[in-house]
């Protein structure tokens, strides 16, 4: 970790931390440590925390992920060379879908995936024929909703298609080029059918990843319901900061949580937890204290954890935006 602890940090107790706080530096520390256990390639098991060896949660650092990671690698930074708006295209036709089979399948079918040769009816047809296998085309997360009466369209994802061709007319990409801040990308992006708040904050993210942007990911954060009600879980109050105001604080103060708890955190290249990664670990808490803290409610009343863990035995080849200039990168 290369940054110095700012002088005079946010204050965090008029805000009535409870155990869950506590428990967010506590699981942020070992899900990284689970992250590099795995990438290393030791043996099971990779915990002795009995909640996170059993349920699935995110990485702590966004980028991490699997989904991630194969958009980064595969869609963004390929051999092959795309101008700024056919990775613009690339990066949001990929994640309607956010289902790398979904992707692979587009690109052995159209070969080059690009704006010169798509067609939201010849893509529609060849996804149209993988769901009358009766295969899904759709990950479980990130899901567009469904439907946009003024299409008119009948299938899911035909209106998505749709959406997608109405960025392209109205030459999204080009105005992401000139955006000038990760806000106002995101409002770029929000401005369009069915991309509500979080989700048009994912992509603007996601687009981040290349080097058509190059915003900081701590000059802008949208959270979404999940750390809505995780930060409730951790704070009896927010005074009169919202939800954006806490990720911003907690983001601030990562370096002297860690330390006054005696964590060692195992910073990826130096590179500190940016506002999208404290948002994820808001999210993945509120999942975590549904089992470590039941009787501390957040906005939902979910009392179970969706997703068991199962691991993938694919290997990930770990690569981060090169733009990042991480010290180290995790292989």
């Amino acid at each position: 970790m290369t940054t110095k602890v700012k002088k005079r940090l946010p204050q965090i107790e008029a805000l009535g931390p409870t155990e869950v706080y506590d428990a967010y530096w506590h699981f942020a520390a070992e899900r990284q440590a689970i992250f590099e256990r795995r990438r290393k390639r030791l043996a099971p098991p990779w915990t002795d925390d009995p909640v996170l060896l059993t349920n699935k949660f995110t990485n702590v650092y966004r980028a991490s992920d699997r989904i991630s990671q194969y958009l980064i690698r595969n869609v963004i930074y390929t051999s092959t060379r795309f101008d700024a708006d056919d990775i613009v295209f690339r990066i949001l036709l990929f994640k309607i879908f956010n289902k790398i089979e979904t992707w692979e399948l587009l690109e052995r079918e159209f070969e080059v995936i690009s704006i010169s040769n798509f067609s939201p009816e010849n893509f529609g047809a060849v996804l149209e024929n993988v769901m009358a296998r009766g295969e899904t085309i759709y990950s479980g997360a990130y899901i567009m909703p469904t439907g946009l009466r003024s299409l008119r369209l009948a299938r899911k994802h035909q209106t998505h298609l749709a959406i997608l061709q109405m960025m392209i007319d109205t030459e999204l990409p080009t105005k992401v080029a000139d955006s000038k801040s990760l806000g106002d990308l995101y409002g770029l992006l929000r401005s369009y059918p069915l991309l509500g708040d979080f989700l048009a904050y994912q992509y603007a993210i996601d687009i981040n990843y290349s080097d058509v942007t190059g915003f900081s990911e701590s000059e802008f954060v949208m959270p979404g319901p999940g750390a809505r009600s995780g930060i409730r879980k951790c704070f009896s109050t927010l005074g009169h900061y919202s939800e954006s105001d806490i990720i911003r604080i907690v983001t601030e103060r990562q370096e002297v949580e860690f330390h006054s708890r005696g964590l060692d955190f195992s910073y990826i290249g130096g590179r500190p937890l940016q506002q999208i990664d404290i948002q994820n670990i808001f999210c993945e808490i509120d999942k975590y204290a549904r089992v470590r803290f039941p009787d501390i409610s957040g906005k939902h009343n979910r009392t179970r954890i969706k997703h068991r863990f199962h691991a993938n035995p694919i290997p990930i080849d770990f690569l981060y935006p090169p733009k990042w200039n991480l010290s180290q990168v995790a292989r």
